[in-house]
């Protein structure tokens, strides 16, 4: 107990449901698998079952409701005040959440509701020391206020997310659906950094495992749980190791020109 407690990282964690990826990062973190500990865990959701996996392990745990932020938001906007670090130009052009052709006012207010909700998370969050923050199945997605407020500086990425498919194929909220549909024979789930856009960030781990014809979509959500629950806690464990590092690369294309990512390289 005592090691775990000298931990090398402290990890905060943001869920909306049951939270089964946060079991498994406690679960690694009190054997030992992951050289850290657990500094916070907040939702959404008033609901979400993930907080009394917190209460059981006696976790610090909040929650900043978001439906009844963005509830108020529509019926009476002139009652919420917008955070005063907000700038709504700044964000509006570094998301990569909605398409450029999209209507302003759509993308102007899915940027103020979630700046109000988000400065309500950042003043939750403050109140402790973190290192790395997992998202482990929440289900909202950040915008560049929220995302410019953890990682300082700017370069050193320190939000991570798991998702439900083999990015960059089939971002979004039902990856094991779209998956299925689209009849594909391997199915997986990722790890990456968070960046402005949706699912869109830096890749760290990813995990596949065979679709086969018998298969279900429940079959294939139980299938990819198992992988996720055992990647999760290897690409924050590489985090707490300091074996991840962001590499900007520049890729000739054969019709000409070149294309330019980001990308991790991990140590060996």
């Amino acid at each position: 107990m005592g090691e775990w407690m000298n931990a090398a990282i402290r990890i905060g964690a943001l869920i909306s449901g049951g939270g089964t990826n946060l079991q498994a990062i406690i679960d690694a973190c009190e054997s030992g698998s992951i050289d850290g500990r657990m500094a916070f865990v907040g939702s959404d959701n008033p609901s979400a079952g993930g907080l009394e996996r917190a209460r059981h392990h006696g976790i610090p745990h909040f929650i900043v409701d978001y439906r009844t932020i963005f509830r108020r938001f529509r019926s009476h906007p002139s009652e919420l005040r917008l955070p005063e670090d907000f700038n709504l130009l700044e964000c509006h052009n570094k998301q990569h959440i909605f398409p450029g052709d999209a209507p302003v006012h759509r993308v102007s207010d899915f940027l103020k509701s979630r700046a109000i909700a988000e400065s309500e998370l950042i003043k939750q969050m403050a109140r402790y020391e973190f290192d790395l923050l997992v998202l482990a199945g929440f289900m909202r997605n950040l915008t560049p206020y929220f995302i410019d407020r953890v990682n300082i500086p700017p370069e050193q990425l320190r939000i991570m997310n798991i998702h439900p498919s083999i990015l960059p194929a089939f971002p979004g909220t039902d990856g094991y659906g779209d998956t299925f549909r689209h009849g594909c024979k391997v199915g997986g789930c990722t790890v990456h950094f968070v960046d402005y856009g949706e699912d869109s960030g830096p890749i760290i781990g990813q995990r596949s495992f065979p679709i086969l014809p018998g298969d279900t979509l429940d079959s294939i959500k139980k299938k990819g749980l198992e992988q996720e629950w055992a990647l999760y806690p290897e690409c924050v464990q590489l985090f707490a190791e300091k074996k991840l590092h962001l590499v900007r690369k520049e890729f000739p294309l054969s019709g000409g020109g070149t294309v330019c990512r980001t990308i991790v390289e991990i140590d060996p």
